[in-house]
């Protein structure tokens, strides 16, 4: 592309988890129409590989690794000053990190269940701590939740239930992201933040989320991700790339508050119908109300 034809040029985009799997490929997409990219890391190692091998596929790209730990909020809270401090506007923040069905029920650095604190309350920490940034950037957000909060709804007694259900769990935090992505959006509309914020979903594709991870207890891949692995390339699911596809496409789409990609579980990125469990306001403003509480006075609006 020539400088002319890079539409996101000069803008900062801030993506997490996009150490591997699809936010790879997100950060990846967005460094190739221009923008200048900050990935937060938990492991510094894992970012340096994944900026050199950005670099090596965009050679102009301009990316950089921070420190952050969504299941911890110091560690949140430590990134929204270094960011702050920078004073620089973020233009773009794609909230995509997240992690699913621990085999038991682990805790962050707060105490609160893992899933819930790092899916929503550290994306929201993060959201509402870059707040001057993101009004000053007239910013978009994107915000990743899943298939699996299609058919949920939002339940307080769920969250933190016992004895711990992994599944449920996780589909509390992914219900929470959809109603906290709406609930920001009116709220920007409302007091006039100039914040757009949307939402989207990868559909089922063979990323690490199944993947065996030891720190969150699971020492071996689940069975699912064999199975994904065949059904992507029966073309019948989507791949890590085509997963990646919504949340570009609500990064960078003019119009449009939620994105899927066409068969629900594969398929080419388009704008979708927002999904029942997140079109409740009363649910949303409940929502704000305990993350709010949750996150406490440090990231208060």
């Amino acid at each position: 592309m020539t400088p002319a034809s890079l539409p996101l040029r000069g803008r900062l985009a801030v993506v997490t988890g996009a150490s591997d799997g699809i936010g790879t490929v997100i950060a990846t997409r967005l460094a190739a129409l221009g923008a200048e990219i900050v990935l937060p890391v938990r492991s510094a190692e894992k970012g340096r590989r994944t900026v050199e091998a950005l670099r090596r596929e965009i050679p102009d790209a301009t990316a950089s690794t921070r420190a952050l730990d969504l299941a911890s909020l110091d560690s949140v809270h430590t990134l929204v000053d270094e960011l702050r401090r920078d004073g620089r506007p973020v233009h773009l923040l794609v909230n995509n990190a997240g992690v699913m069905t621990p085999p038991k029920r682990r805790q962050t650095a707060d105490g609160f269940e893992l899933q819930w604190g790092t899916n929503h309350l550290g994306h929201a920490a993060l959201t509402l701590g870059l707040l001057p940034l993101l009004r000053e950037g007239r910013a978009r957000v994107v915000h990743q939740t899943s298939i699996a909060a299609r058919r949920g709804h939002l339940d307080e007694n769920a969250i933190h239930a016992t004895p711990y259900d992994a599944m449920a769990s996780y589909v509390q935090s992914k219900v929470a992201v959809g109603l906290f992505a709406q609930e920001l959006e009116r709220r920007s509309r409302s007091m006039g933040w100039h914040i757009t914020s949307t939402l989207a979903h990868p559909g089922v594709s063979p990323t690490n989320l199944l993947a065996a991870q030891p720190g969150v207890g699971r020492e071996r891949e689940l069975g699912a991700r064999r199975v994904v692995r065949l059904l992507s390339r029966l073309h019948i699911t989507g791949s890590v790339a085509s997963a990646a596809e919504p949340a570009v496409l609500a990064a960078t789409s003019p119009g449009g508050d939620f994105f899927g990609p066409s068969r629900l579980i594969g398929g080419p990125a388009r704008p979708t119908e927002l999904w029942p469990p997140f079109r409740s306001e009363a649910d949303a403003r409940r929502l704000w109300d305990l993350t709010a509480e949750a996150i406490g006075p440090r990231f208060a609006v």
